[in-house]
């Protein structure tokens, strides 16, 4: 399949169950509480690309200007986030995702966003898009397996869809990546450009002459994330280390792995939130 085939096809993200039932349960009090739901929505990638995708909408006037779920809901009201979340809720059955265990994929996620949000601070970019890319950049994955299951099955048995060689091998395969399809989403949904390019260039940031360092720190972030899943051990951490994005962040290794101290895998999301 081509990539704007893939594009083309109705996507539906599934949403974390439990994260669904407390937002409809904090939504449903005479007085909601904004701060909950905002930290709620942000605990879910799907919850959050639909949220900025029609904060995004041309209606709002405000295309490629909305960062983050709290600038979302200050233009969008809990009118639209409750309509939003009875939709997906509607669509729970909708959950499973061929290949992709959901509930580490979502972990994952979360410990990515977060990650990337301390190292945008460390480097002075935008916390809340460096979260918000964090959350959604692996979005291109579940596409993948969504649009294209038993494509995606076969690379599944040599390689884990989160695995760092991962893109590589799609590459090779079908002529594009997980990487390529989150940014041709966004670009879709009309997300921020420097969140488009993060995310089309997270990658391989900084080759081929371009330059957006969000795609950096996101780089660093799944790197940092994905080397303490498999236990890498510190010499290993020293020789995987992607020295190079570093360099042009001005980030070594001991500056990245100080901003991931919390062991991030131990939380479920939905019970632990940001």
């Amino acid at each position: 399949m081509e990539l704007n085939a893939l594009l083309a096809l109705p996507l539906v993200l599934p949403s974390i169950p439990k994260v669904l039932a407390l937002l409809l349960s904090e939504l449903g009090r005479a007085e909601p509480d904004l701060k909950t739901i905002t930290k709620l929505i942000s605990t879910d990638p799907a919850l959050t690309t639909r949220l900025l995708q029609t904060a995004n909408a041309g209606f709002f006037q405000l295309s490629g200007k909305i960062n983050s779920v709290s600038e979302a809901l200050a233009i969008l009201g809990l009118a639209h986030v409750r309509a939003m979340a009875v939709q997906a809720a509607s669509g729970i059955s909708l959950k499973a995702v061929p290949g992709i265990n959901l509930q580490h994929f979502w972990a994952y996620s979360l410990s990515v966003a977060k990650l990337s949000r301390s190292l945008a601070g460390v480097v002075r970019l935008n916390p809340q898009a460096a979260f918000t890319c964090g959350l959604i950049h692996a979005v291109g994955e579940l596409a993948l397996h969504i649009g294209m299951p038993y494509e995606a099955a076969a690379l599944d048995r040599a390689v884990d869809p989160l695995d760092p060689r991962r893109a590589r091998l799609e590459h090779s395969t079908f002529g594009f990546c997980y990487a390529e399809v989150g940014a041709g989403l966004a670009k879709k949904w009309q997300f921020p450009q420097p969140i488009v390019e993060a995310l089309a260039h997270q990658d391989a940031p900084f080759e081929d002459n371009v330059y957006e360092p969000l795609a950096g720190v996101i780089h660093l972030a799944t790197w940092s994330v994905r080397a303490r899943e498999v236990g890498l051990s510190a010499n290993m951490l020293a020789v995987k280390f992607p020295g190079a994005v570093g360099d042009v962040l001005g980030l070594d290794i001991d500056m990245v792995l100080q901003q991931d101290s919390i062991d991030w895998s131990v939380q479920v999301p939905g019970r632990s939130l940001i």
